[in-house]
């Protein structure tokens, strides 16, 4: 049986056993966690270093262009209007349709034009008769001038009227030796005064029937008029496309009526197109019909559009110092259209020496633009001036020296100051 003496001893050993034990417990983990947080030291200043490729900037000389923006318009575009009123009865197009000059677009409820066609047309036959009848009334053939006197009626009265008037002067010299009564010579005379006023009356008539025919030819042409009125109002109910194009609008509906004044559809033109833009004062002396230009849009970020300057402005706006420069795009695939905003170049007739990187070499962050210049195991952050681009390469104009390394990979990982490696 162990003493109660004996007891205490041992349980004090114990205590002590694991006091010592904890001990060295903790000062391993110390240690442990020290070798621990030196290792990751390490391993972070290591992984710190970024690879990057690099590459110095090439000087050469570059075509120079000027450069600015503008939005395309159609080559021609118009607004259709019929010539005459009238409700649609059809449609020969939608919106976005492609149409051929001469094209239908809308036709015209036309019954009316030929109800009149009609009634000119018989109007013209019934004139036409009164004038033959006219025509054979004083002998007048189709065709033949008119002369009152060729009258048969008036050349009959005339000839009567000579006879009398030789007669009458024949009784006045027989009154004077009284081979004559004077009664006999007054009755001669009075004879003489009745045909001289018979034929009167009778080219009155010649010349009144002439003014018949007249006026019946007239009634033929104006009946002639309104056929051909009639025959344009037929004509003008098929409402046709002035050039080939791509109708833009179609507001006409088919049951509705419109006028002179409704638009039935817009029709644009769209190879080639036109762009303009504002050209800088000093820049005008450049500019010249004809210059080449190219045009990219965001559409196809990969393809320019070729074309020339086709007018240039005769004056500098006041406002903006600037002047007006057109230019027309080819667009025979139709990809450009109306209202896409582009960038446009135009080619200048000198070159200038430039200093070019590669275009992945540059970082934009907020509008700013900036390179990473290598020093001594080290990327040291560049703001630059961009100028032109050329393929993948694009013009620094300031910022950077030529015999300076700028980093063309892993840009998006550099900060100022970033260990690299190469």
């Amino acid at each position: 049986m162990i003493s109660r003496q004996t007891f205490i001893t041992l349980s004090l050993a114990l205590v002590l056993c694991a006091l010592s034990m904890c001990a060295l417990g903790c000062g391993g983990g110390s240690k442990a966690q020290s070798n621990t947080t030196s290792t990751n030291t390490t391993t972070t200043t290591q992984s710190a270093a970024v690879d990057v490729t690099t590459a110095k900037g090439v000087t050469r000389d570059l075509p120079r262009f000027f450069e600015a923006t503008g939005s395309f318009a159609p080559d021609e575009q118009t607004d259709v209007a019929p010539a005459v009123g009238g409700k649609v009865i059809a449609l020969g197009v939608d919106l976005g349709s492609y149409v051929e000059k001469g094209a239908m677009l809308v036709r015209l409820d036309d019954r009316d034009a030929r109800i009149r066609l009609e009634q000119a047309t018989a109007q013209v036959a019934q004139n036409e008769a009164a004038v033959r009848q006219a025509e054979e009334k004083i002998g007048l053939r189709s065709g033949q001038a008119f002369r009152a006197e060729d009258v048969a009626e008036v050349r009959s009265a005339r000839l009567a009227l000579e006879f009398a008037d030789k007669q009458l002067h024949r009784f006045e010299r027989l009154v004077e030796t009284g081979d004559v009564s004077r009664s006999a010579y007054d009755q001669q005379k009075t004879q003489r005064d009745q045909l001289q006023q018979q034929y009167e009356v009778t080219l009155t008539q010649a010349r009144q029937n002439y003014a018949a025919i007249e006026t019946a030819r007239a009634a033929v042409a104006s009946a002639k008029t309104q056929i051909e009125s009639s025959r344009k109002a037929i004509a003008d109910a098929v409402v046709t496309a002035p050039f080939s194009g791509y109708v833009s609008d179609r507001p006409a509906d088919l049951g509705e009526y419109v006028t002179t004044s409704s638009k039935i559809a817009t029709i644009v033109r769209t190879n080639p197109l036109l762009v303009r833009i504002d050209v800088p004062e000093q820049e005008i002396t450049a500019i010249r019909e004809g210059q080449s230009v190219s045009v990219a849009v965001s559409a196809y970020p990969d393809r320019s559009f070729s074309g020339y300057v086709h007018h240039v402005a005769p004056g500098v706006t006041p406002n903006s110092r600037t002047m007006t420069v057109e230019a027309r795009v080819e667009n025979s695939e139709g990809l450009l259209k109306p209202g896409q905003f582009a960038t446009v170049r135009i080619l200048m007739p000198q070159t200038s020496p430039a200093m070019l990187v590669p275009a992945r070499a540059v970082r934009n962050e907020a509008g700013t633009n900036f390179v990473f210049v290598i020093k001594d195991g080290r990327a040291e952050k560049r703001i630059v001036q961009l100028g032109q681009t050329e393929g993948d390469q694009v013009e620094i104009k300031t910022g950077l020296s030529t015999d300076e390394q700028v980093a063309t990979s892993n840009v998006e990982l550099l900060n100022d100051g970033t260990p690299v490696k190469q």
